[in-house]
């Protein structure tokens, strides 16, 4: 599988990253055999990018990574995780995080928010420990759109200060919301960026953001290439999902003219899903889920798909809404 360099560093990533939060327990439970079998046919597949966080299954994605990619040479893998949630004793578990956190994993721990310099050493140093590394490829300041005076101002030239130390190879930022991540992009420390849902076949938010990093400089993790589920089947269903929420009628429509250009053209919709992101010349890698070996050969399958370059045009006009339903 290709790799792209982080632009400034030596970090190179697989153009299909890896995303760790299903084999947390994203939203259900998942077993240790099913995600260690998740990672290794991503790895068998050519995957060498793989991205986690304490939030996800409160450390126990972190944890059940760092077990399955023990057995990997380090050089040929790159590994990103997160700060701004440290883990704490929960001093009310009800039994479940579902509700709290969205993980079906016990809560017998607590995410505490935290941006603070000290607070990111302390969430890298607990992340080192969990994965069982001895640094970091890739960090990003994890949903720091309420909190953003810390994470500019204490979180991110912290996280520079240990990339001069070699704990950290590269720094960055990841969230859902755009303008949030262009404040990020103008720091002079930042490298990479992770836009979570917001440049995607159907959801071209995050277009003035990567027009920004490609002029600065500044690489993008397209994560959430499916929009929570919305892109992953060949024809959107009613009631699907839409960044975790349900799906609009006119984002529903705009996805049924997609996959109708698909259909014409041949080609799976979940395929131009994975693929569009890395059009961009800003975008390193698209960065999806993977909870079992299936999941990981099959979005493996799509993004290596051969798509013909004649789709994009007709693609891109059917997420315009038509003329007759705009009124003119």
């Amino acid at each position: 599988m290709q790799r792209r360099t982080i632009v400034g560093t030596e970090v190179a990533v697989s153009t299909v990253g890896f995303g760790g939060a299903p084999i947390g327990g994203l939203y259900r439970p998942t077993d240790d055999e099913t995600a260690a079998d998740a990672v290794a046919a991503a790895w068998e597949a050519g995957v060498r990018y793989f991205d986690t966080a304490p939030h996800y299954g409160l450390g126990l994605s972190e944890r059940r990574l760092g077990r399955a990619l023990a057995g990997y040479p380090r050089d040929e893998y790159v590994v990103s995780s997160k700060v701004g949630r440290l883990l704490v004793p929960n001093p009310r578990p009800t039994g479940s995080d579902l509700e709290a956190g969205g993980f079906d994993v016990p809560d017998d721990l607590v995410r505490v928010r935290d941006y603070s310099a000290d607070g990111v050493r302390r969430c890298i140093e607990e992340s080192l420990e969990r994965l069982g590394l001895d640094y970091l490829d890739i960090v990003l300041v994890h949903d720091a759109e309420d909190h953003m005076d810390a994470a500019l101002g204490e979180g991110v030239p912290a996280l520079a200060e240990l990339r001069a130390q070699g704990l950290v190879r590269a720094v960055g930022a990841g969230m859902n919301f755009v303008e949030p991540l262009r404040r990020f992009a103008q720091l002079p420390e930042v490298d990479v960026l992770m836009a979570a849902g917001r440049w995607t076949a159907v959801d071209r938010g995050g277009a003035p953001l990567l027009a920004e990093c490609l002029e600065r400089g500044v690489s993008v993790l397209a994560a959430a290439p499916f929009n929570s589920g919305l892109l992953s089947t060949a024809w959107p269903k009613d009631g699907a999902h839409f960044n975790y929420e349900s799906v609009p009628a006119p984002v529903l429509a705009a996805a049924r003219r997609i996959a109708a250009v698909c259909q014409d053209y041949g080609v799976e919709l979940p395929a131009v899903a994975m693929q569009f992101g890395l059009r961009h010349p800003a975008v390193a890698s698209v960065v999806v889920g993977m909870r079992t070996a299936e999941h990981s050969r099959t979005n493996v399958r799509w993004a290596t798909a051969p798509i013909p370059d004649e789709i994009w045009p007709a693609v891109d006009a059917a997420v315009q809404e038509p003329a007759e339903a705009q009124g003119s």
